[in-house]
């Protein structure tokens, strides 16, 4: 039998708020261990969650970014079960009445076509504490710095039909909440990350298959190869005729396999109900406007304004947009160099991001600033420096606090571009090698080539290149009249 994929992602979004959602306690990465806990946060008798206003104009931003529709009330609801790291017994999220809901996005499924993703609901929630398990040889260790961390978990449809889908659904929700400046979407600090629910159900059926839920999943890479696997466990299962077993699941990268952790709870086994300590929110029509009012311009947005207002090819509009801080660099660097936009965004793609991408870094760990790099290109735009030249000066600039300046004036970089000093050279280089002009005048055009490596040679790679083959091709045109 022929079977059809079925998947649906939860994706949980770690907001950028400074303080927690029910406490004041600091979100701040990377602190000792049980540091950032209050009593809140660890579930003392007496202690009152207070909701943090910041992290519901978050949520409302990024319903309002996906068309989704803002509840005028939502509620808060305890879920209750049992972990080591949620000291209160129970998490504090939504349930019946999300902040968010009936949303939709567009994701490539390939270079021409689009498909709409429906999104459910986006509801608030906080997260739980970290089991530590390789700290100590007979004992876990519980870390409560996470503990009542903001979160935003989206939840789409099973609209999904393939793990290219899922990893381009999760990468075009990455790249929102990022445009919108909720998350820092740090997969590796764990702001980012997924659960996956996948079936399998006969092709051309509408009832959906008995799903696996594989528990977060950190890497667009990883999201496709869990997907890839799981998809082969089932299908492996149901060719067999037996049935697949409603379960929660854990993907591991290291073996590239999914293994089960726990059979798969229904919503009845949380025990839900509304908390008693948090009223409803109520959200404003006012408040709404006004959150739209300040949404930024995003990704579409922003390439439809990169072709139409500084003339850059699509593709490089796409490849600078696709990141918002590759954007911004962009946007800064052009706001000081007006002279070239396209020009801009090359030197931006290939030598900037070819020595990002060499380091490993991103954009924001670049030592040079925008200003900087629009200086170097003007150098450039002027004939002061050539551009193999202005690449060695990029790598100094990048490694010293020395300017632009500084550089080509300690390394004698100044770009040659007076023609009477070019044309002596031109000269010299004709008569000594004879036989390549000869060659040349023959018909024999591809020795220029070699003729300009000897000029460029002389010069240290000082000359001005459009000068050097303007002036050759008239000597040698004098050659010819001789």
């Amino acid at each position: 039998m022929k079977w059809e994929t079925v998947i649906g992602l939860e994706i949980h979004v770690q907001l950028a708020c400074e303080s927690k959602i029910f406490s004041s306690s600091s979100t701040k990465y990377g602190m000792p261990q049980n540091t950032q806990a209050s009593l809140v946060d660890l579930g003392y008798p007496g202690v009152l969650p207070v909701l943090n206003h910041q992290a519901v104009v978050m949520a409302i931003k990024f319903g309002l970014a996906v068309d989704a529709e803002i509840a005028e009330k939502s509620i808060f609801a305890r879920k209750n079960y049992f972990y080591p790291d949620l000291p209160k017994g129970y998490q504090i999220s939504q349930y019946e009445l999300p902040i968010v809901f009936n949303g939709s996005i567009e994701i490539p499924i390939n270079d021409k076509s689009m498909k709409t993703i429906r999104i459910t609901r986006a509801h608030l929630e906080e997260d739980a504490g970290k089991s530590i398990h390789d700290k100590f040889d007979n004992a876990s260790a519980i870390d409560l710095n996470r503990a009542g961390t903001p979160l935003l978990e989206i939840v789409s449809e099973p609209d999904l039909s393939s793990s290219e889908e899922a990893s381009s659904y999760m990468q075009k929700i990455h790249q929102l909440v990022r445009y919108l400046k909720i998350s820092d979407g740090n997969m590796q600090e764990g702001s980012f990350r997924c659960d996956a629910n996948i079936s399998l159900r006969p092709l051309g059926s509408n009832v959906l298959g008995t799903r696996a839920e594989i528990k977060n999943i950190n890497s667009f890479k990883f999201v496709e190869k869990a997907i890839e696997f799981e998809v082969e466990r089932q299908k492996a299962i149901l060719d067999e005729g037996e049935s697949v077993t409603q379960e929660t699941r854990l993907y591991d990268s290291e073996k590239n396999e999914t293994r089960s952790m726990r059979s798969k709870e229904e919503a009845t086994d949380y025990r839900y109900f509304p908390d008693p300590d948090l009223l409803p929110i109520l959200v404003e029509k006012d408040l709404i406007k006004e959150i739209k009012k300040e949404l930024p311009e995003l990704f579409d947005q922003k390439v439809d304004r990169y072709i139409k207002q500084y003339s850059i090819r699509k593709v490089d509009a796409v490849e600078i947009a696709k990141n918002i801080d590759i954007a911004e660099f962009f946007e800064a660097l052009i706001h000081h160099f007006k002279e070239n936009y396209q020009q801009a965004a090359n030197w931006l793609l290939s030598e900037l991001m070819g020595y990002l991408n060499k380091e490993n870094i991103s954009i924001t760990d670049l030592t040079i600033t925008a200003d900087a790099s629009a200086e170097l290109l003007q150098k450039i735009h002027e004939n002061v420096v050539s551009t193999s030249m202005a690449k060695i000066i990029l790598k100094q600039l990048i490694e010293t606090n020395d300017s632009v300046d500084e550089i080509i004036e300690a390394q004698g970089l100044k770009q040659i571009s007076d023609r009477g000093q070019i044309e002596a050279i031109v000269k010299e280089v004709i008569e000594l090698f004879p036989d390549q002009r000869d060659q040349y005048l023959s018909g024999k055009e591809q020795v220029l080539g070699f003729l300009i490596g000897q000029v460029m040679k002389k010069t240290s790679g000082k000359a001005n290149p459009k000068m050097v083959n303007q002036i050759l091709l008239e000597k040698l045109k004098e050659n010819r009249r001789r």
